[in-house]
């Protein structure tokens, strides 16, 4: 391995970027969520049932 081939890997971001989905109604956001963590699963208020809802992780879209 030259050592150009060193310097020209690309490098990954510590952080992603994901989509959240409401387990209720659908409903979705993006959110930020580090790359070695856990899939997030979080409580959050969902404005198509006028409550808190729980809200999984659904996809990975793009690294941040």
């Amino acid at each position: 391995m030259r050592l150009t081939n060193v310097l020209l890997k690309k490098v990954k971001s510590k952080r992603i970027m994901v989509v959240l989905e409401s387990a209720v109604s659908g409903h979705q956001f993006n959110a930020f969520r580090d790359r070695l963590a856990d899939k997030l699963e979080i409580i959050r208020f969902d404005p198509y049932i006028q409550k808190e809802s729980l809200y999984r992780e659904r996809k990975k879209i793009r690294s941040a």
